[in-house]
């Protein structure tokens, strides 16, 4: 983890965004304006943006929003809800509840003989358990991720992915699954013990002023952890804010010591891999030394630790315009550098 860029810490008379946003100086860039109109104008290029949500040094800096919503709207999370899946597996952790290194404790792998049994916790958070779990999201494609969530397996998220077979041996192959967030978040609810929301809010929503999450639970009463957390672009931001810090907040550790440093440490994954992956969060989207945290659609949290700043953007963006969006945030973080 030496290599990993520094993380920054508050600056000093900043205060904590745990009531509010400390308000900061909106920059003066026409770059910068620029991208905010077209982005919020042009639906030729990005379709949809609903939120953009910009935050330095701790600060906010500026916020808009689309007709007809505001900073009072909650946005979906889609997969951006993993990144918060994997802050409350630290939670644990450091709680000495779960050893991210030991077989996870999954009843479907029980059985004698069992190969799913190799599988430990941080290669369920890395992506790289091996199960078989087709992520397409395309109604007519053959797809796992529809049916858990919305078809046979939205009422046991968890089980209907933990019952798959393995595709490959466990740690060989990276293969970004939803299912195997559901997994987790499953031991992680087991792990806190009672009411699993309760805890969501206590030990990390409420301590980071996050008034707005509304996260989703299945019948089985798992929180569905790779897709639904539904948040304000201020609460987003709040979070990746934690994540910035480290995992401080207002001089209180929240997640352990390097919890973050192992969000961003990559995964190993195949060559023709286009994106890097950490353990549930994405790295260098927007530059070497970024991570993320990405969601369907556009939904984004993006931390650039070299600038301290943090970028919440939420819209509806087709498959076919992920590059024209990646390019855009990548542009709107270099207005920065400038």
């Amino acid at each position: 983890m030496t290599d990993l860029p520094p993380l920054p810490p508050q600056p000093a008379g900043t205060p904590w965004p745990t009531k509010a946003w400390p308000l900061g100086d909106a920059p003066k860039s026409a770059k910068l304006a620029a991208l905010l109109d077209h982005a919020f104008s042009d639906p030729d290029e990005l379709e949809e943006t609903h939120a953009v949500v910009i935050v330095q040094g701790g600060r906010l800096l500026l916020e808009r929003y689309g007709k007809g919503m505001s900073a009072a709207d909650t946005f979906p999370s889609w997969s951006m809800a993993k990144s918060i899946t994997q802050a409350l597996v630290g939670l644990l952790v450091k709680d000495g509840k779960l050893d991210i290194h030991a077989p996870a404790a999954v009843p479907e792998w029980q059985q004698a003989g069992d190969p799913r049994q190799a599988i430990t916790l941080d290669l369920l958070l890395r992506m790289s358990s091996g199960l078989a779990f087709m992520e397409e999201y395309v109604a007519d494609n053959p797809s796992d991720v529809i049916p858990m969530l919305f078809g046979t397996g939205k009422d046991d998220v968890a089980h209907y992915a933990a019952d798959k077979p393995l595709a490959h041996a466990p740690g060989a192959f990276w293969s970004y699954s939803s299912g195997t967030s559901n997994i987790v978040a499953r031991i992680a609810g087991r792990a806190a013990g009672g009411d699993f929301e309760t805890f969501m809010r206590t030990r990390l929503f409420e301590p980071l002023g996050m008034l707005s999450p509304q996260p989703k639970f299945d019948t089985a009463g798992t929180f569905i952890g790779s897709s639904f957390c539904f948040c304000t672009a201020q609460d987003f931001a709040r979070f990746g804010l934690l994540y910035m810090r480290g995992g401080q907040w207002d001089g209180r550790e929240i997640l352990p010591a390097s919890w973050v440093d192992y969000a961003r440490t990559p995964t190993w994954q195949q060559p023709t891999d286009s994106l890097r992956y950490g353990a549930h969060w994405w790295i260098d989207m927007v530059g070497p030394g970024t991570f993320s945290a990405n969601g369907y659609e556009g939904q984004f949290t993006i931390l650039v630790p070299e600038l301290d700043l943090i970028l919440v953007r939420h819209g509806s963006t087709p498959a076919t315009k992920t590059e024209n969006l990646r390019h855009w945030l990548t542009a709107v973080v270099d207005s920065f550098r400038d």
